[in-house]
Order: C-alpha cells, then structure tokens, then sequence
C-alpha cells in the first residue's frame, strides 16, 4: 500500500513537470507568454481535465510560497530609501486606485440586483490584481525598474496591505458581525503594527549579524536553508498577525536590500523561487471549476467582461488624473485589469462567515481565474491593436540637405569619442541619429545631432552620404550597423566607411558588406586593459608591447581564417588557459635570426639569394 502511494505521487510529481516543460516553450514560441502556457497546464491536467489531481487547493498552498519568494526578492532590489521615495505612488496613487475600483466594481453586483455586501466583497476581492502574474509579466518585459513598472510595483504594494482592512470589514458585514466589539479591531490592528514593527527591528539587529555568523562557518548548504528560513520565517510572522505572506517576505527583502549578503541570498532563493512560481500558476489552472463555468457560463461571461472593463477603466481614468500618458496609463489598465490570488482568501472567509455561499464562492473564483487568463491575451491583443508612440520631434532637425565631409551615423558614447579626433582636427562633420533624448542631450554639450535613421536609404540620401568622403558607422545594434553598411556600398560604392562591430560575428559580416574598416568595439580597450595588467605585474614595458603586438598577430590570423573557412575556424590561434600544446609555430618570430660561425653565414646568405 505504502509502494502504491508513493507511487501515485511520484506520478503527479512527473506529471506537474512534464505539463510545465510541454506546455511553456509552446505558448512561448506562439508569443502568448509562459504565464499562460502554466495556466492552460494546470487546467489539462486538474481535476476538471485529465484529473491526474483531485484536490488543487493543497498544491495552491504550497505553490502561493512562489509567490512570497518573487516578492522577497523584489525587496532585495528595493532599498529602504527607494521605497521611502515611493510612499506618494503608494498610499497616493495606490489608495485612489484602490478606492474607484471598489466603488465602480460594488456599482457593477449592484446593478446585477445582488445585496450590497455580496456585492461590495466580490467587488473588493476583484480589485486585488494578481501580484503573481502582474510581477512576472514586468520581469519577462524588464520593466520593473524603469519608473512605469515602479508605480505598478507601489500599487501592488498597497493591495497587499489592504487585505487586512478587508478581512476586518468582512467580518463586520458578516452576519452578527457588528456585535465584534471597537477593543477586539483595536487588538486586530494593533497586532498587525506589531507584527511589522517587530519584523523591521529583527531585520534591522539581527539578521546581518546571523548571516556574518554563518558565512565564517563556510557551509553553503547552512546559508541556503538560514535564507528560506529568512523568507518563510517572515511571511509566516505576517500570516498569523493577519497580514499577507508576500507583504513579510517583501519587508525581509528590503531590510536585506542594502546587506552585503544581498547577492548571495539572491542567488540562494531563486532556483525555489521559479519553481515555485510556476507550480503556483499551474495550481491556478488546476482551481478552474469547469463544472461551475458551464453550468453559469452566462453569468461567469457576464461578469468577467464586466469586472475587467470596469476595473480598466477605472485604472485608466486614476492614471490620466495623475498625469500618467496615455500609453502607459493604457497599458496598466490592462495589466492590472485581472483579479488576483488574494481574492481566493476573501471569498472563502465572505464564504466561511456567511455573506456568500459555497456556489457564489466557486462562482466567483472562476471569473477571477477566468480574468487571469485573458490578461496574457489581452496584453498580446494591446500590442498589436496599438501603434508604437511617435517621438516628439519638437526643438530637433531633421537631416535634410547635409553637406558634411564626414558623416557619422549613431552619436552615443562610440560616436561621441569618434568624433573628437575629426573635429579637433577642423574637419565639417555631420551626425545624425534616431534617439531624440540623445539628440537634445548632445545639445547641451555643443554638438549639433541631426535627427534620421540610417537603416533608410532616402535618409542616407538627405544626410549627404553620397557628398561625403567618409562615412562613420558607429551605431550600436549589430544588425543595423550591417544593413547600413549594405545599402551604402550598393547606392554609394566610392564613399569610404568605416564601421563599429559590436562582435566578432558583426565585424565578419561588415567585411563581407565591403567596409573598408571595421573595429570591434571591446577590442583595443581590452587589449590595453590586459596589457596594463602585465605592467601592473611588473612585466618590462618593451615585453609587453611585444605580448600585445603577439596578441594582434594571432587575432589578425584568425580572423582571415574565419572569413575563409567561418566563423568557428581559427581555433588554434587562441592561447587558452588549459596547457593543450601548439602543433605548429604560430607567429612570426621577435627578433630576426644571426649566424653564429661564418659556415652559417654563408648557407643563410645562399637562403636569401633564392628568396
């Protein structure tokens, strides 16, 4: 019996994994995003589709410590002054959009003719976004930090917080409720303040100290299990003074955030934290009641239009008056039009008081998963029903007419110092570039940046690359700097151009293009940089010029070898570190050979007479 058991859940162990790994690189690769590729795992294999399991809600549990592990180590990237900086964004932004989206939800259950406390809790319960969700899609995007991704970050923030007063206020508007006596919500509240004050106090006394401990002990494995326990051991504090898990795995991440153990920790918890966070989509999936969505699919589809337009347009309308732009107050509405996981703990403690029964219940969870699924969608349909936002051309001109000897293409930090010898030396330079920021920013400094992009043939034409007698590739993306170079050597095949490689691959392909020069950007730095290491060791400087000229003589090699042969030729022009001995000489000998007796005089005198 124990042999079968054990069995069985190796089963649904195998079973999670292989849904996971099927089912993420499809969606990915159809551009859906890996959020619901988990989703529509979890639902083929739960216990409304394959029903390989039963019970989704014991795997829920454990998959929600994803979710407290995501947000321990967005705290690590927020320190305590970063997060002080955001406290308007919070308790400003975050309140106000909060508060409309509860108003506008409550008015939607209102208007369907439910009482005004079914109403309000399933309103309340959708207004809280998926964390989840919402911070990985930032994450994938690489938005977390530019300001954007901060203000959805600071609303995130304050849902979390708000649960509490949630929770209190479903029990006040449970049945009986009212009797809970002002001492009894005091005690709640003040135990909560506790809570965080004592979490902070610990994070701030004790845990650097711990960590310093354990890190002169010298076992790894010690400060892996010393940092979950960190990370559960706080969100287990927040869950039982009523707080949410996520918000004391947060605190611990950003009293952790300026520790010299930050990067260690980071390192520690992210392999559990991706698992995890996966398991915890796939447990959402598997929560879809089909059941109940069939048997109300009016009602379900009703309301899950109905909640995701509203809370968009709430968003939307709060993000405008806050002076957001369009674009982005857009995307955030759509981002954040879902509800969340913790509408999951709302609904079953509406459920388990009385204000709403075990069918509004599952009813209600279903549009909330049904709301997170759409959102990849959505956020899918928004990028391509919307055009990219024009920049302003306002204050910057607009390459036309230029009659420059020179031309340089692309004018950051490359072209910049490119320019200085031309300039210095009297030369009329032209420079364009595409990046309007950059443009005015080069004013400030006394360039004149032209406005036009050089992957365009008429721009080319407007900036004077046919007048000029040389042209500077210096722009920083590997395809465009080909594709310049392609159109002018066919439209203007006497110009001279010079070009910047962003690698090895880029600079065989320019050649190929027909540069008359290429540089790869790292190169000579690098080689000066190693080169001063030899001289900081104490090597004699005229042996290091000759170690680095050796060092151009092989690169030089190789590189013909790879026009010749491709790109993974040349091989045995590398010197690597492992000892593998060189079968034949490699470079061109340092000093030139003499004869030492007057027989061999004479044969190397006869040698050279041939040659």
């Amino acid at each position: 019996m124990a042999a079968e058991a054990s069995s069985s859940d190796l089963v649904q162990v195998v079973a999670l994994l292989a849904a996971g790994v099927v089912a993420v690189p499809i969606f990915k690769r159809m551009g859906l995003g890996s959020i619901l590729g988990y989703l529509a795992a979890g639902v083929v294999i739960g216990p409304f589709g394959l029903r390989i399991f039963s019970e989704s809600e014991s795997i829920l549990h454990v998959a929600e410590l994803g979710v407290v592990m995501f947000l321990f180590i967005i705290g690590l990237e927020m320190q305590p002054s970063r997060l002080w900086g955001l406290r308007r964004e919070i308790f400003g932004l975050g309140a106000m959009q909060v508060g409309v989206c509860a108003v506008l939800l409550t008015l939607v259950g209102l208007a369907g003719g439910f009482p005004i406390a079914q109403s309000f809790v399933a309103g309340a319960g959708f207004v809280l976004t998926s964390t989840a969700i919402v911070m990985q899609l930032l994450e994938e995007r690489g938005e977390i930090a530019t300001p954007k991704g901060q203000r959805i970050v600071s609303i995130l923030l304050l849902e979390d917080l708000m649960i509490v007063p949630l929770l209190a206020l479903i029990a006040f508007l449970a049945p009986g409720g009212a009797e809970t006596s002002l001492s009894e919500r005091l005690t709640e509240v003040g135990i909560g303040i506790a809570a965080i004050v004592g979490l902070v106090v610990a994070g701030r006394y004790l845990l650097n100290p711990l960590f310093r401990i354990l890190a002169d002990a010298r076992a790894r494995e010690v400060m892996t299990a010393a940092a979950l326990l960190v990370v559960l051991g706080s969100a287990l504090a927040m869950q039982l003074s009523g707080l949410s898990m996520a918000m004391g795995a947060f605190l611990a991440g950003v009293l952790l955030s300026e520790s010299t153990f930050r990067h260690q920790l980071e390192a520690d918890i992210e392999p559990f934290r991706g698992i995890l966070l996966g398991l915890f989509f796939l447990a959402v999936g598997m929560s879809l009641d089909l059941g109940v969505v069939a048997h109300n699919w009016r009602l379900v589809a009703i309301y899950v239009v109905a909640y995701m337009v509203m809370k968009a347009a709430g968003i939307y309308v709060v993000a405008r008056i806050l002076k957001s732009g369009h674009r982005e107050a857009l995307e955030r509405a759509v981002v954040m039009a879902q509800g969340g996981e913790f509408a999951f703990v709302l609904y079953s403690s509406a459920a388990a008081v009385g204000i709403i029964d075990g069918q509004a219940n599952a009813t209600l969870t279903a549009i909330v998963i049904i709301s997170m699924v759409l959102t990849p969608l959505a956020i899918v349909a928004l990028r391509y029903l919307t055009p990219r936002d024009e920049q302003s051309l306002d204050g910057v001109d607009i390459a036309d007419g230029l009659t420059g000897s020179v031309l340089i293409i692309g004018f950051g930090r490359f072209g910049q110092i490119a320019s200085q010898p031309l300039l210095l030396r009297g030369l009329d330079v032209s420079i364009i570039d595409n990046e309007v920021e950059m443009i005015q920013a080069a004013a400030d400094f006394g360039f004149k940046v032209y406005y036009g992009d050089g992957t365009r043939l008429d721009i080319l034409h407007a900036a004077g690359a046919g007048r000029a007698r040389a042209v500077l590739i210096c722009v920083d993306k590997p395809d465009a700097a080909v594709r310049i170079a392609q159109l002018i050597k066919a439209e203007f095949p006497l110009v001279t151009i010079l070009a910047r490689a962003f690698d090895r691959g880029t600079a065989l392909q320019l050649v190929r293009a027909g540069v008359d020069y290429q540089l790869r950007e790292t190169f000579e730095s690098a080689l000066v940089f190693g080169g001063s290491a030899l001289e900081a060791l104490g090597v004699d400087p005229e042996e290091v010029a000759e170690v680095m000229e050796d060092v151009r003589r092989r690169d030089e090699a190789r590189f013909e070898t790879q026009l010749a042969e491709g790109v993974r030729a040349g091989q045995r022009f590398l010197k690597g570190n492992i000892g593998t001995p060189i079968p034949t000489p490699l470079t061109q000998p340092r000093r030139a050979g003499r004869a030492l007796n007057e027989e061999t005089a004479v044969v190397l005198n006869k040698a050279e007479a041939k040659n």
